[in-house]
């Protein structure tokens, strides 16, 4: 895997998977992955990119506040380590950031990542929106993260759009972005790599 990392506000130039069942992990499940990381109150959305086409097919979320969760509305991914209720996975650990990233860059899509620092009001009440949202629909993934953002300051000027690269292209002009592009060049058929990144969440959190 290759990244490359622009550790200041960088500029970025100009459909989503198919939609999620009602998945509803226990109590027990979702206590014992929760995982609080150390770092500040942050939302960092994802954009997968075609490399041929250039256009995106989908929009994700990790929202770092009391605990740090991912929300992949009407995603495919899915690892025992991060239980899932409807489209949030919790235990966001760095490992299992690195899984879902991996999943979804290989040789013909690319992952634009886009951490932006937030109030820890704001992170929180993100983390509450999406447990509120319930499973999204098909192709629906950049409109509901859209409507959902911005409710927050931060993000009061996201527009609500059907696209996941229009919702990329207003998250690079907000203060303080940073941005990251991963590039992969793993098959297109990624059931073998979602295997083995599965054994890999089994296989302890780092």
């Amino acid at each position: 895997m290759r990244l490359i990392r622009a550790l200041a506000v960088a500029a970025l130039a100009g459909g989503c998977g198919t939609g999620a069942d009602s998945v509803w992990a226990p109590d027990a499940e979702v206590q014992r992955a929760a995982y609080v990381h150390d770092g500040p109150a942050s939302v960092t959305l994802y954009t997968v990119i075609n490399n041929r086409s250039g256009e995106s097919g989908h929009t994700a979320v990790m929202v770092n506040g009391a605990q740090r969760i991912m929300w992949d509305p009407a995603g495919t991914w899915w690892n025992p380590a991060a239980p899932e209720r409807h489209d949030v996975h919790y235990g966001i650990t760095p490992r299992m950031e690195e899984i879902y990233v991996d999943y979804h860059a290989r040789e013909t899509w690319r992952v634009v990542v886009q951490e932006v620092p937030v109030s820890r009001a704001t992170a929180d009440g993100l983390i509450a929106a999406f447990e509120a949202n319930g499973p999204v629909g098909k192709a629906q993934c950049a409109k509901v993260t859209s409507e959902i953002l911005r409710r927050f300051p931060e993000f009061a000027g996201a527009p609500v759009t059907w696209f996941p690269k229009r919702l990329m292209d207003y998250v690079d002009t907000l203060p303080g972005v940073r941005v990251s592009i991963v590039y992969d060049d793993d098959d297109d058929n990624n059931q073998p790599l979602l295997r083995q990144q599965v054994a890999d969440g089994r296989a302890g959190r780092l």
